[in-house]
C-alpha cells in the first residue's frame, strides 16, 4: 500500500504516551474527503491517499485496542496488530457501497486483536472451543457488570450470575477467572515513565461524532435493517408469529398463538420454525455483502444469528 515505516509506531520501551500524542495530530476525514481518497484507492491505487485513510484512523484502532489491555500482552503490540487489521480493511473497502470506514474497519480491527491474543494465551490453544473463547473475551466485562471486582475468587452468587449471562458452565467461569487473575490484574493501570492512569484517558474526544461512536450507530443501524428486511419476506402470519415468539420483551406461548389463530400448536411451532429459518437466510445473505469479513467475524456472527 505505502511505506509502513511513514506510521508512527508503539514502543514497549518508550510507553505510549508519545504514541498517542502523535496519532492525535493526523486529522480526522470529513465523509466527503474519505470518500474521495477511497476512490482514489480504489480505481488509482494512489498510495498517498491510502496513507490518509490509514492515518485517520489510528485513533479508532488505539480506543478499541484499550479494551484488551488486560490480558497480559505488551499493549503496544496490541495496537500494532490493530493497525495491521485497519490497513487490511483500508486494502479492501469499497467506498461505494455506502458504508464508513470506520464501520468496516471496526470488523478487522477486532479479529485481528483477538486472533493476536489467541495465538499468544497457551490456555486458549488447550481450550480452544467456541464457549471458551466467548468466556476467555467476555469474563472481564461481565465481572465488570455485576462489580465483581475484588482480588480473590468470585463468589459462589457472582459465579452463577455470570455463569447464567454467558450461557457457559459455572466451573469454566472460576477456572478461566483464576488463569486470568494469575497473570494480569483487570485493573492494572497503564504506567510509562512520563504518565500514569490509564491511557484511555488519552483517547477521550466530547466530540459527538467520534468515529467509534460513528462506527457503532451505523453498525447497530445496519443489523436493525437487516433485521427489517428479513421480516419484510415473511408473510403477516409468518411475521406476527416469529415477532410474538423472538422479539417481544414477553415471548408467546404457544398456547396463545394457538388460540389466537385456530390452530394446534404444533402447526404454531411448524410457522415459527419456517419464519425463523426465512429470517435467518436473509440476515445471512445481508451480512455476507459486507465483501472480505474476515473468517472469525463471519463466524461469530452466524452464532449470534443461531441464537435469534
Amino acid at each position: 500500500m505505502f511505506n509502513v515505516a511513514a506510521l508512527p509506531a508503539p514502543s514497549v520501551d518508550a510507553g505510549l504516551s508519545k504514541y498517542l500524542v502523535e496519532i492525535r495530530k493526523f486529522p480526522m476525514l470529513k465523509p466527503e474527503q474519505e470518500l474521495a481518497y477511497a476512490r482514489r484507492w480504489r480505481e488509482h491505487r494512489d498510495r498517498d491517499a491510502a496513507y490518509h485513510l490509514v492515518t485517520s484512523h489510528l485513533r479508532l484502532v488505539a480506543k478499541i485496542a484499550m479494551r484488551y489491555r488486560g490480558y497480559g500482552l505488551p499493549i503496544a503490540e496490541i495496537v500494532s496488530e490493530g493497525n495491521i487489521g485497519l490497513m487490511q480493511a483500508v486494502k479492501r473497502f469499497e467506498p461505494d457501497r455506502g458504508v464508513r470506514l470506520a464501520t468496516y474497519a471496526m470488523w478487522w480491527i477486532r479479529a485481528t486483536i483477538q486472533e493476536y491474543i489467541l495465538r499468544s494465551w497457551s490456555l486458549v490453544k488447550i481450550a480452544a472451543s467456541a464457549s471458551q473463547k466467548k468466556l476467555f473475551f467476555k469474563l472481564r466485562r461481565a465481572k465488570s457488570a455485576i462489580s465483581a471486582l475484588q482480588d480473590g475468587d468470585l463468589r459462589p452468587e457472582q459465579v452463577r450470575q455470570i455463569a447464567e449471562g454467558l450461557k457457559v458452565a459455572e466451573r469454566d467461569v472460576v477456572t478461566m477467572d483464576r488463569r486470568l487473575r494469575g497473570d494480569v490484574s483487570l485493573n492494572a493501570p497503564i504506567h510509562d515513565e512520563d504518565e500514569t492512569g490509564q491511557a484511555l484517558d488519552w483517547l477521550v474526544d466530547p466530540a459527538p461524532t467520534s468515529e467509534i461512536t460513528l462506527a457503532e450507530e451505523q453498525e447497530t443501524k445496519h443489523r436493525r435493517q437487516a433485521l427489517a428486511n428479513a421480516l419484510a419476506k415473511l408473510n403477516p402470519r409468518e411475521r406476527n408469529i416469529f415477532t410474538a415468539r423472538w422479539l417481544n420483551e414477553e415471548a408467546a406461548t404457544l398456547e396463545q398463538l394457538a388460540a389466537e389463530y385456530g390452530v394446534s400448536r404444533e402447526r404454531v411451532r411448524q410457522i415459527e420454525q419456517r419464519a425463523f429459518q426465512k429470517v435467518k437466510a436473509a440476515i445471512l445473505k445481508a451480512q455476507h455483502e459486507v465483501d472480505g469479513l474476515p473468517t472469525c467475524r463471519a463466524k461469530e456472527m452466524k452464532q449470534r444469528e443461531a441464537r435469534l
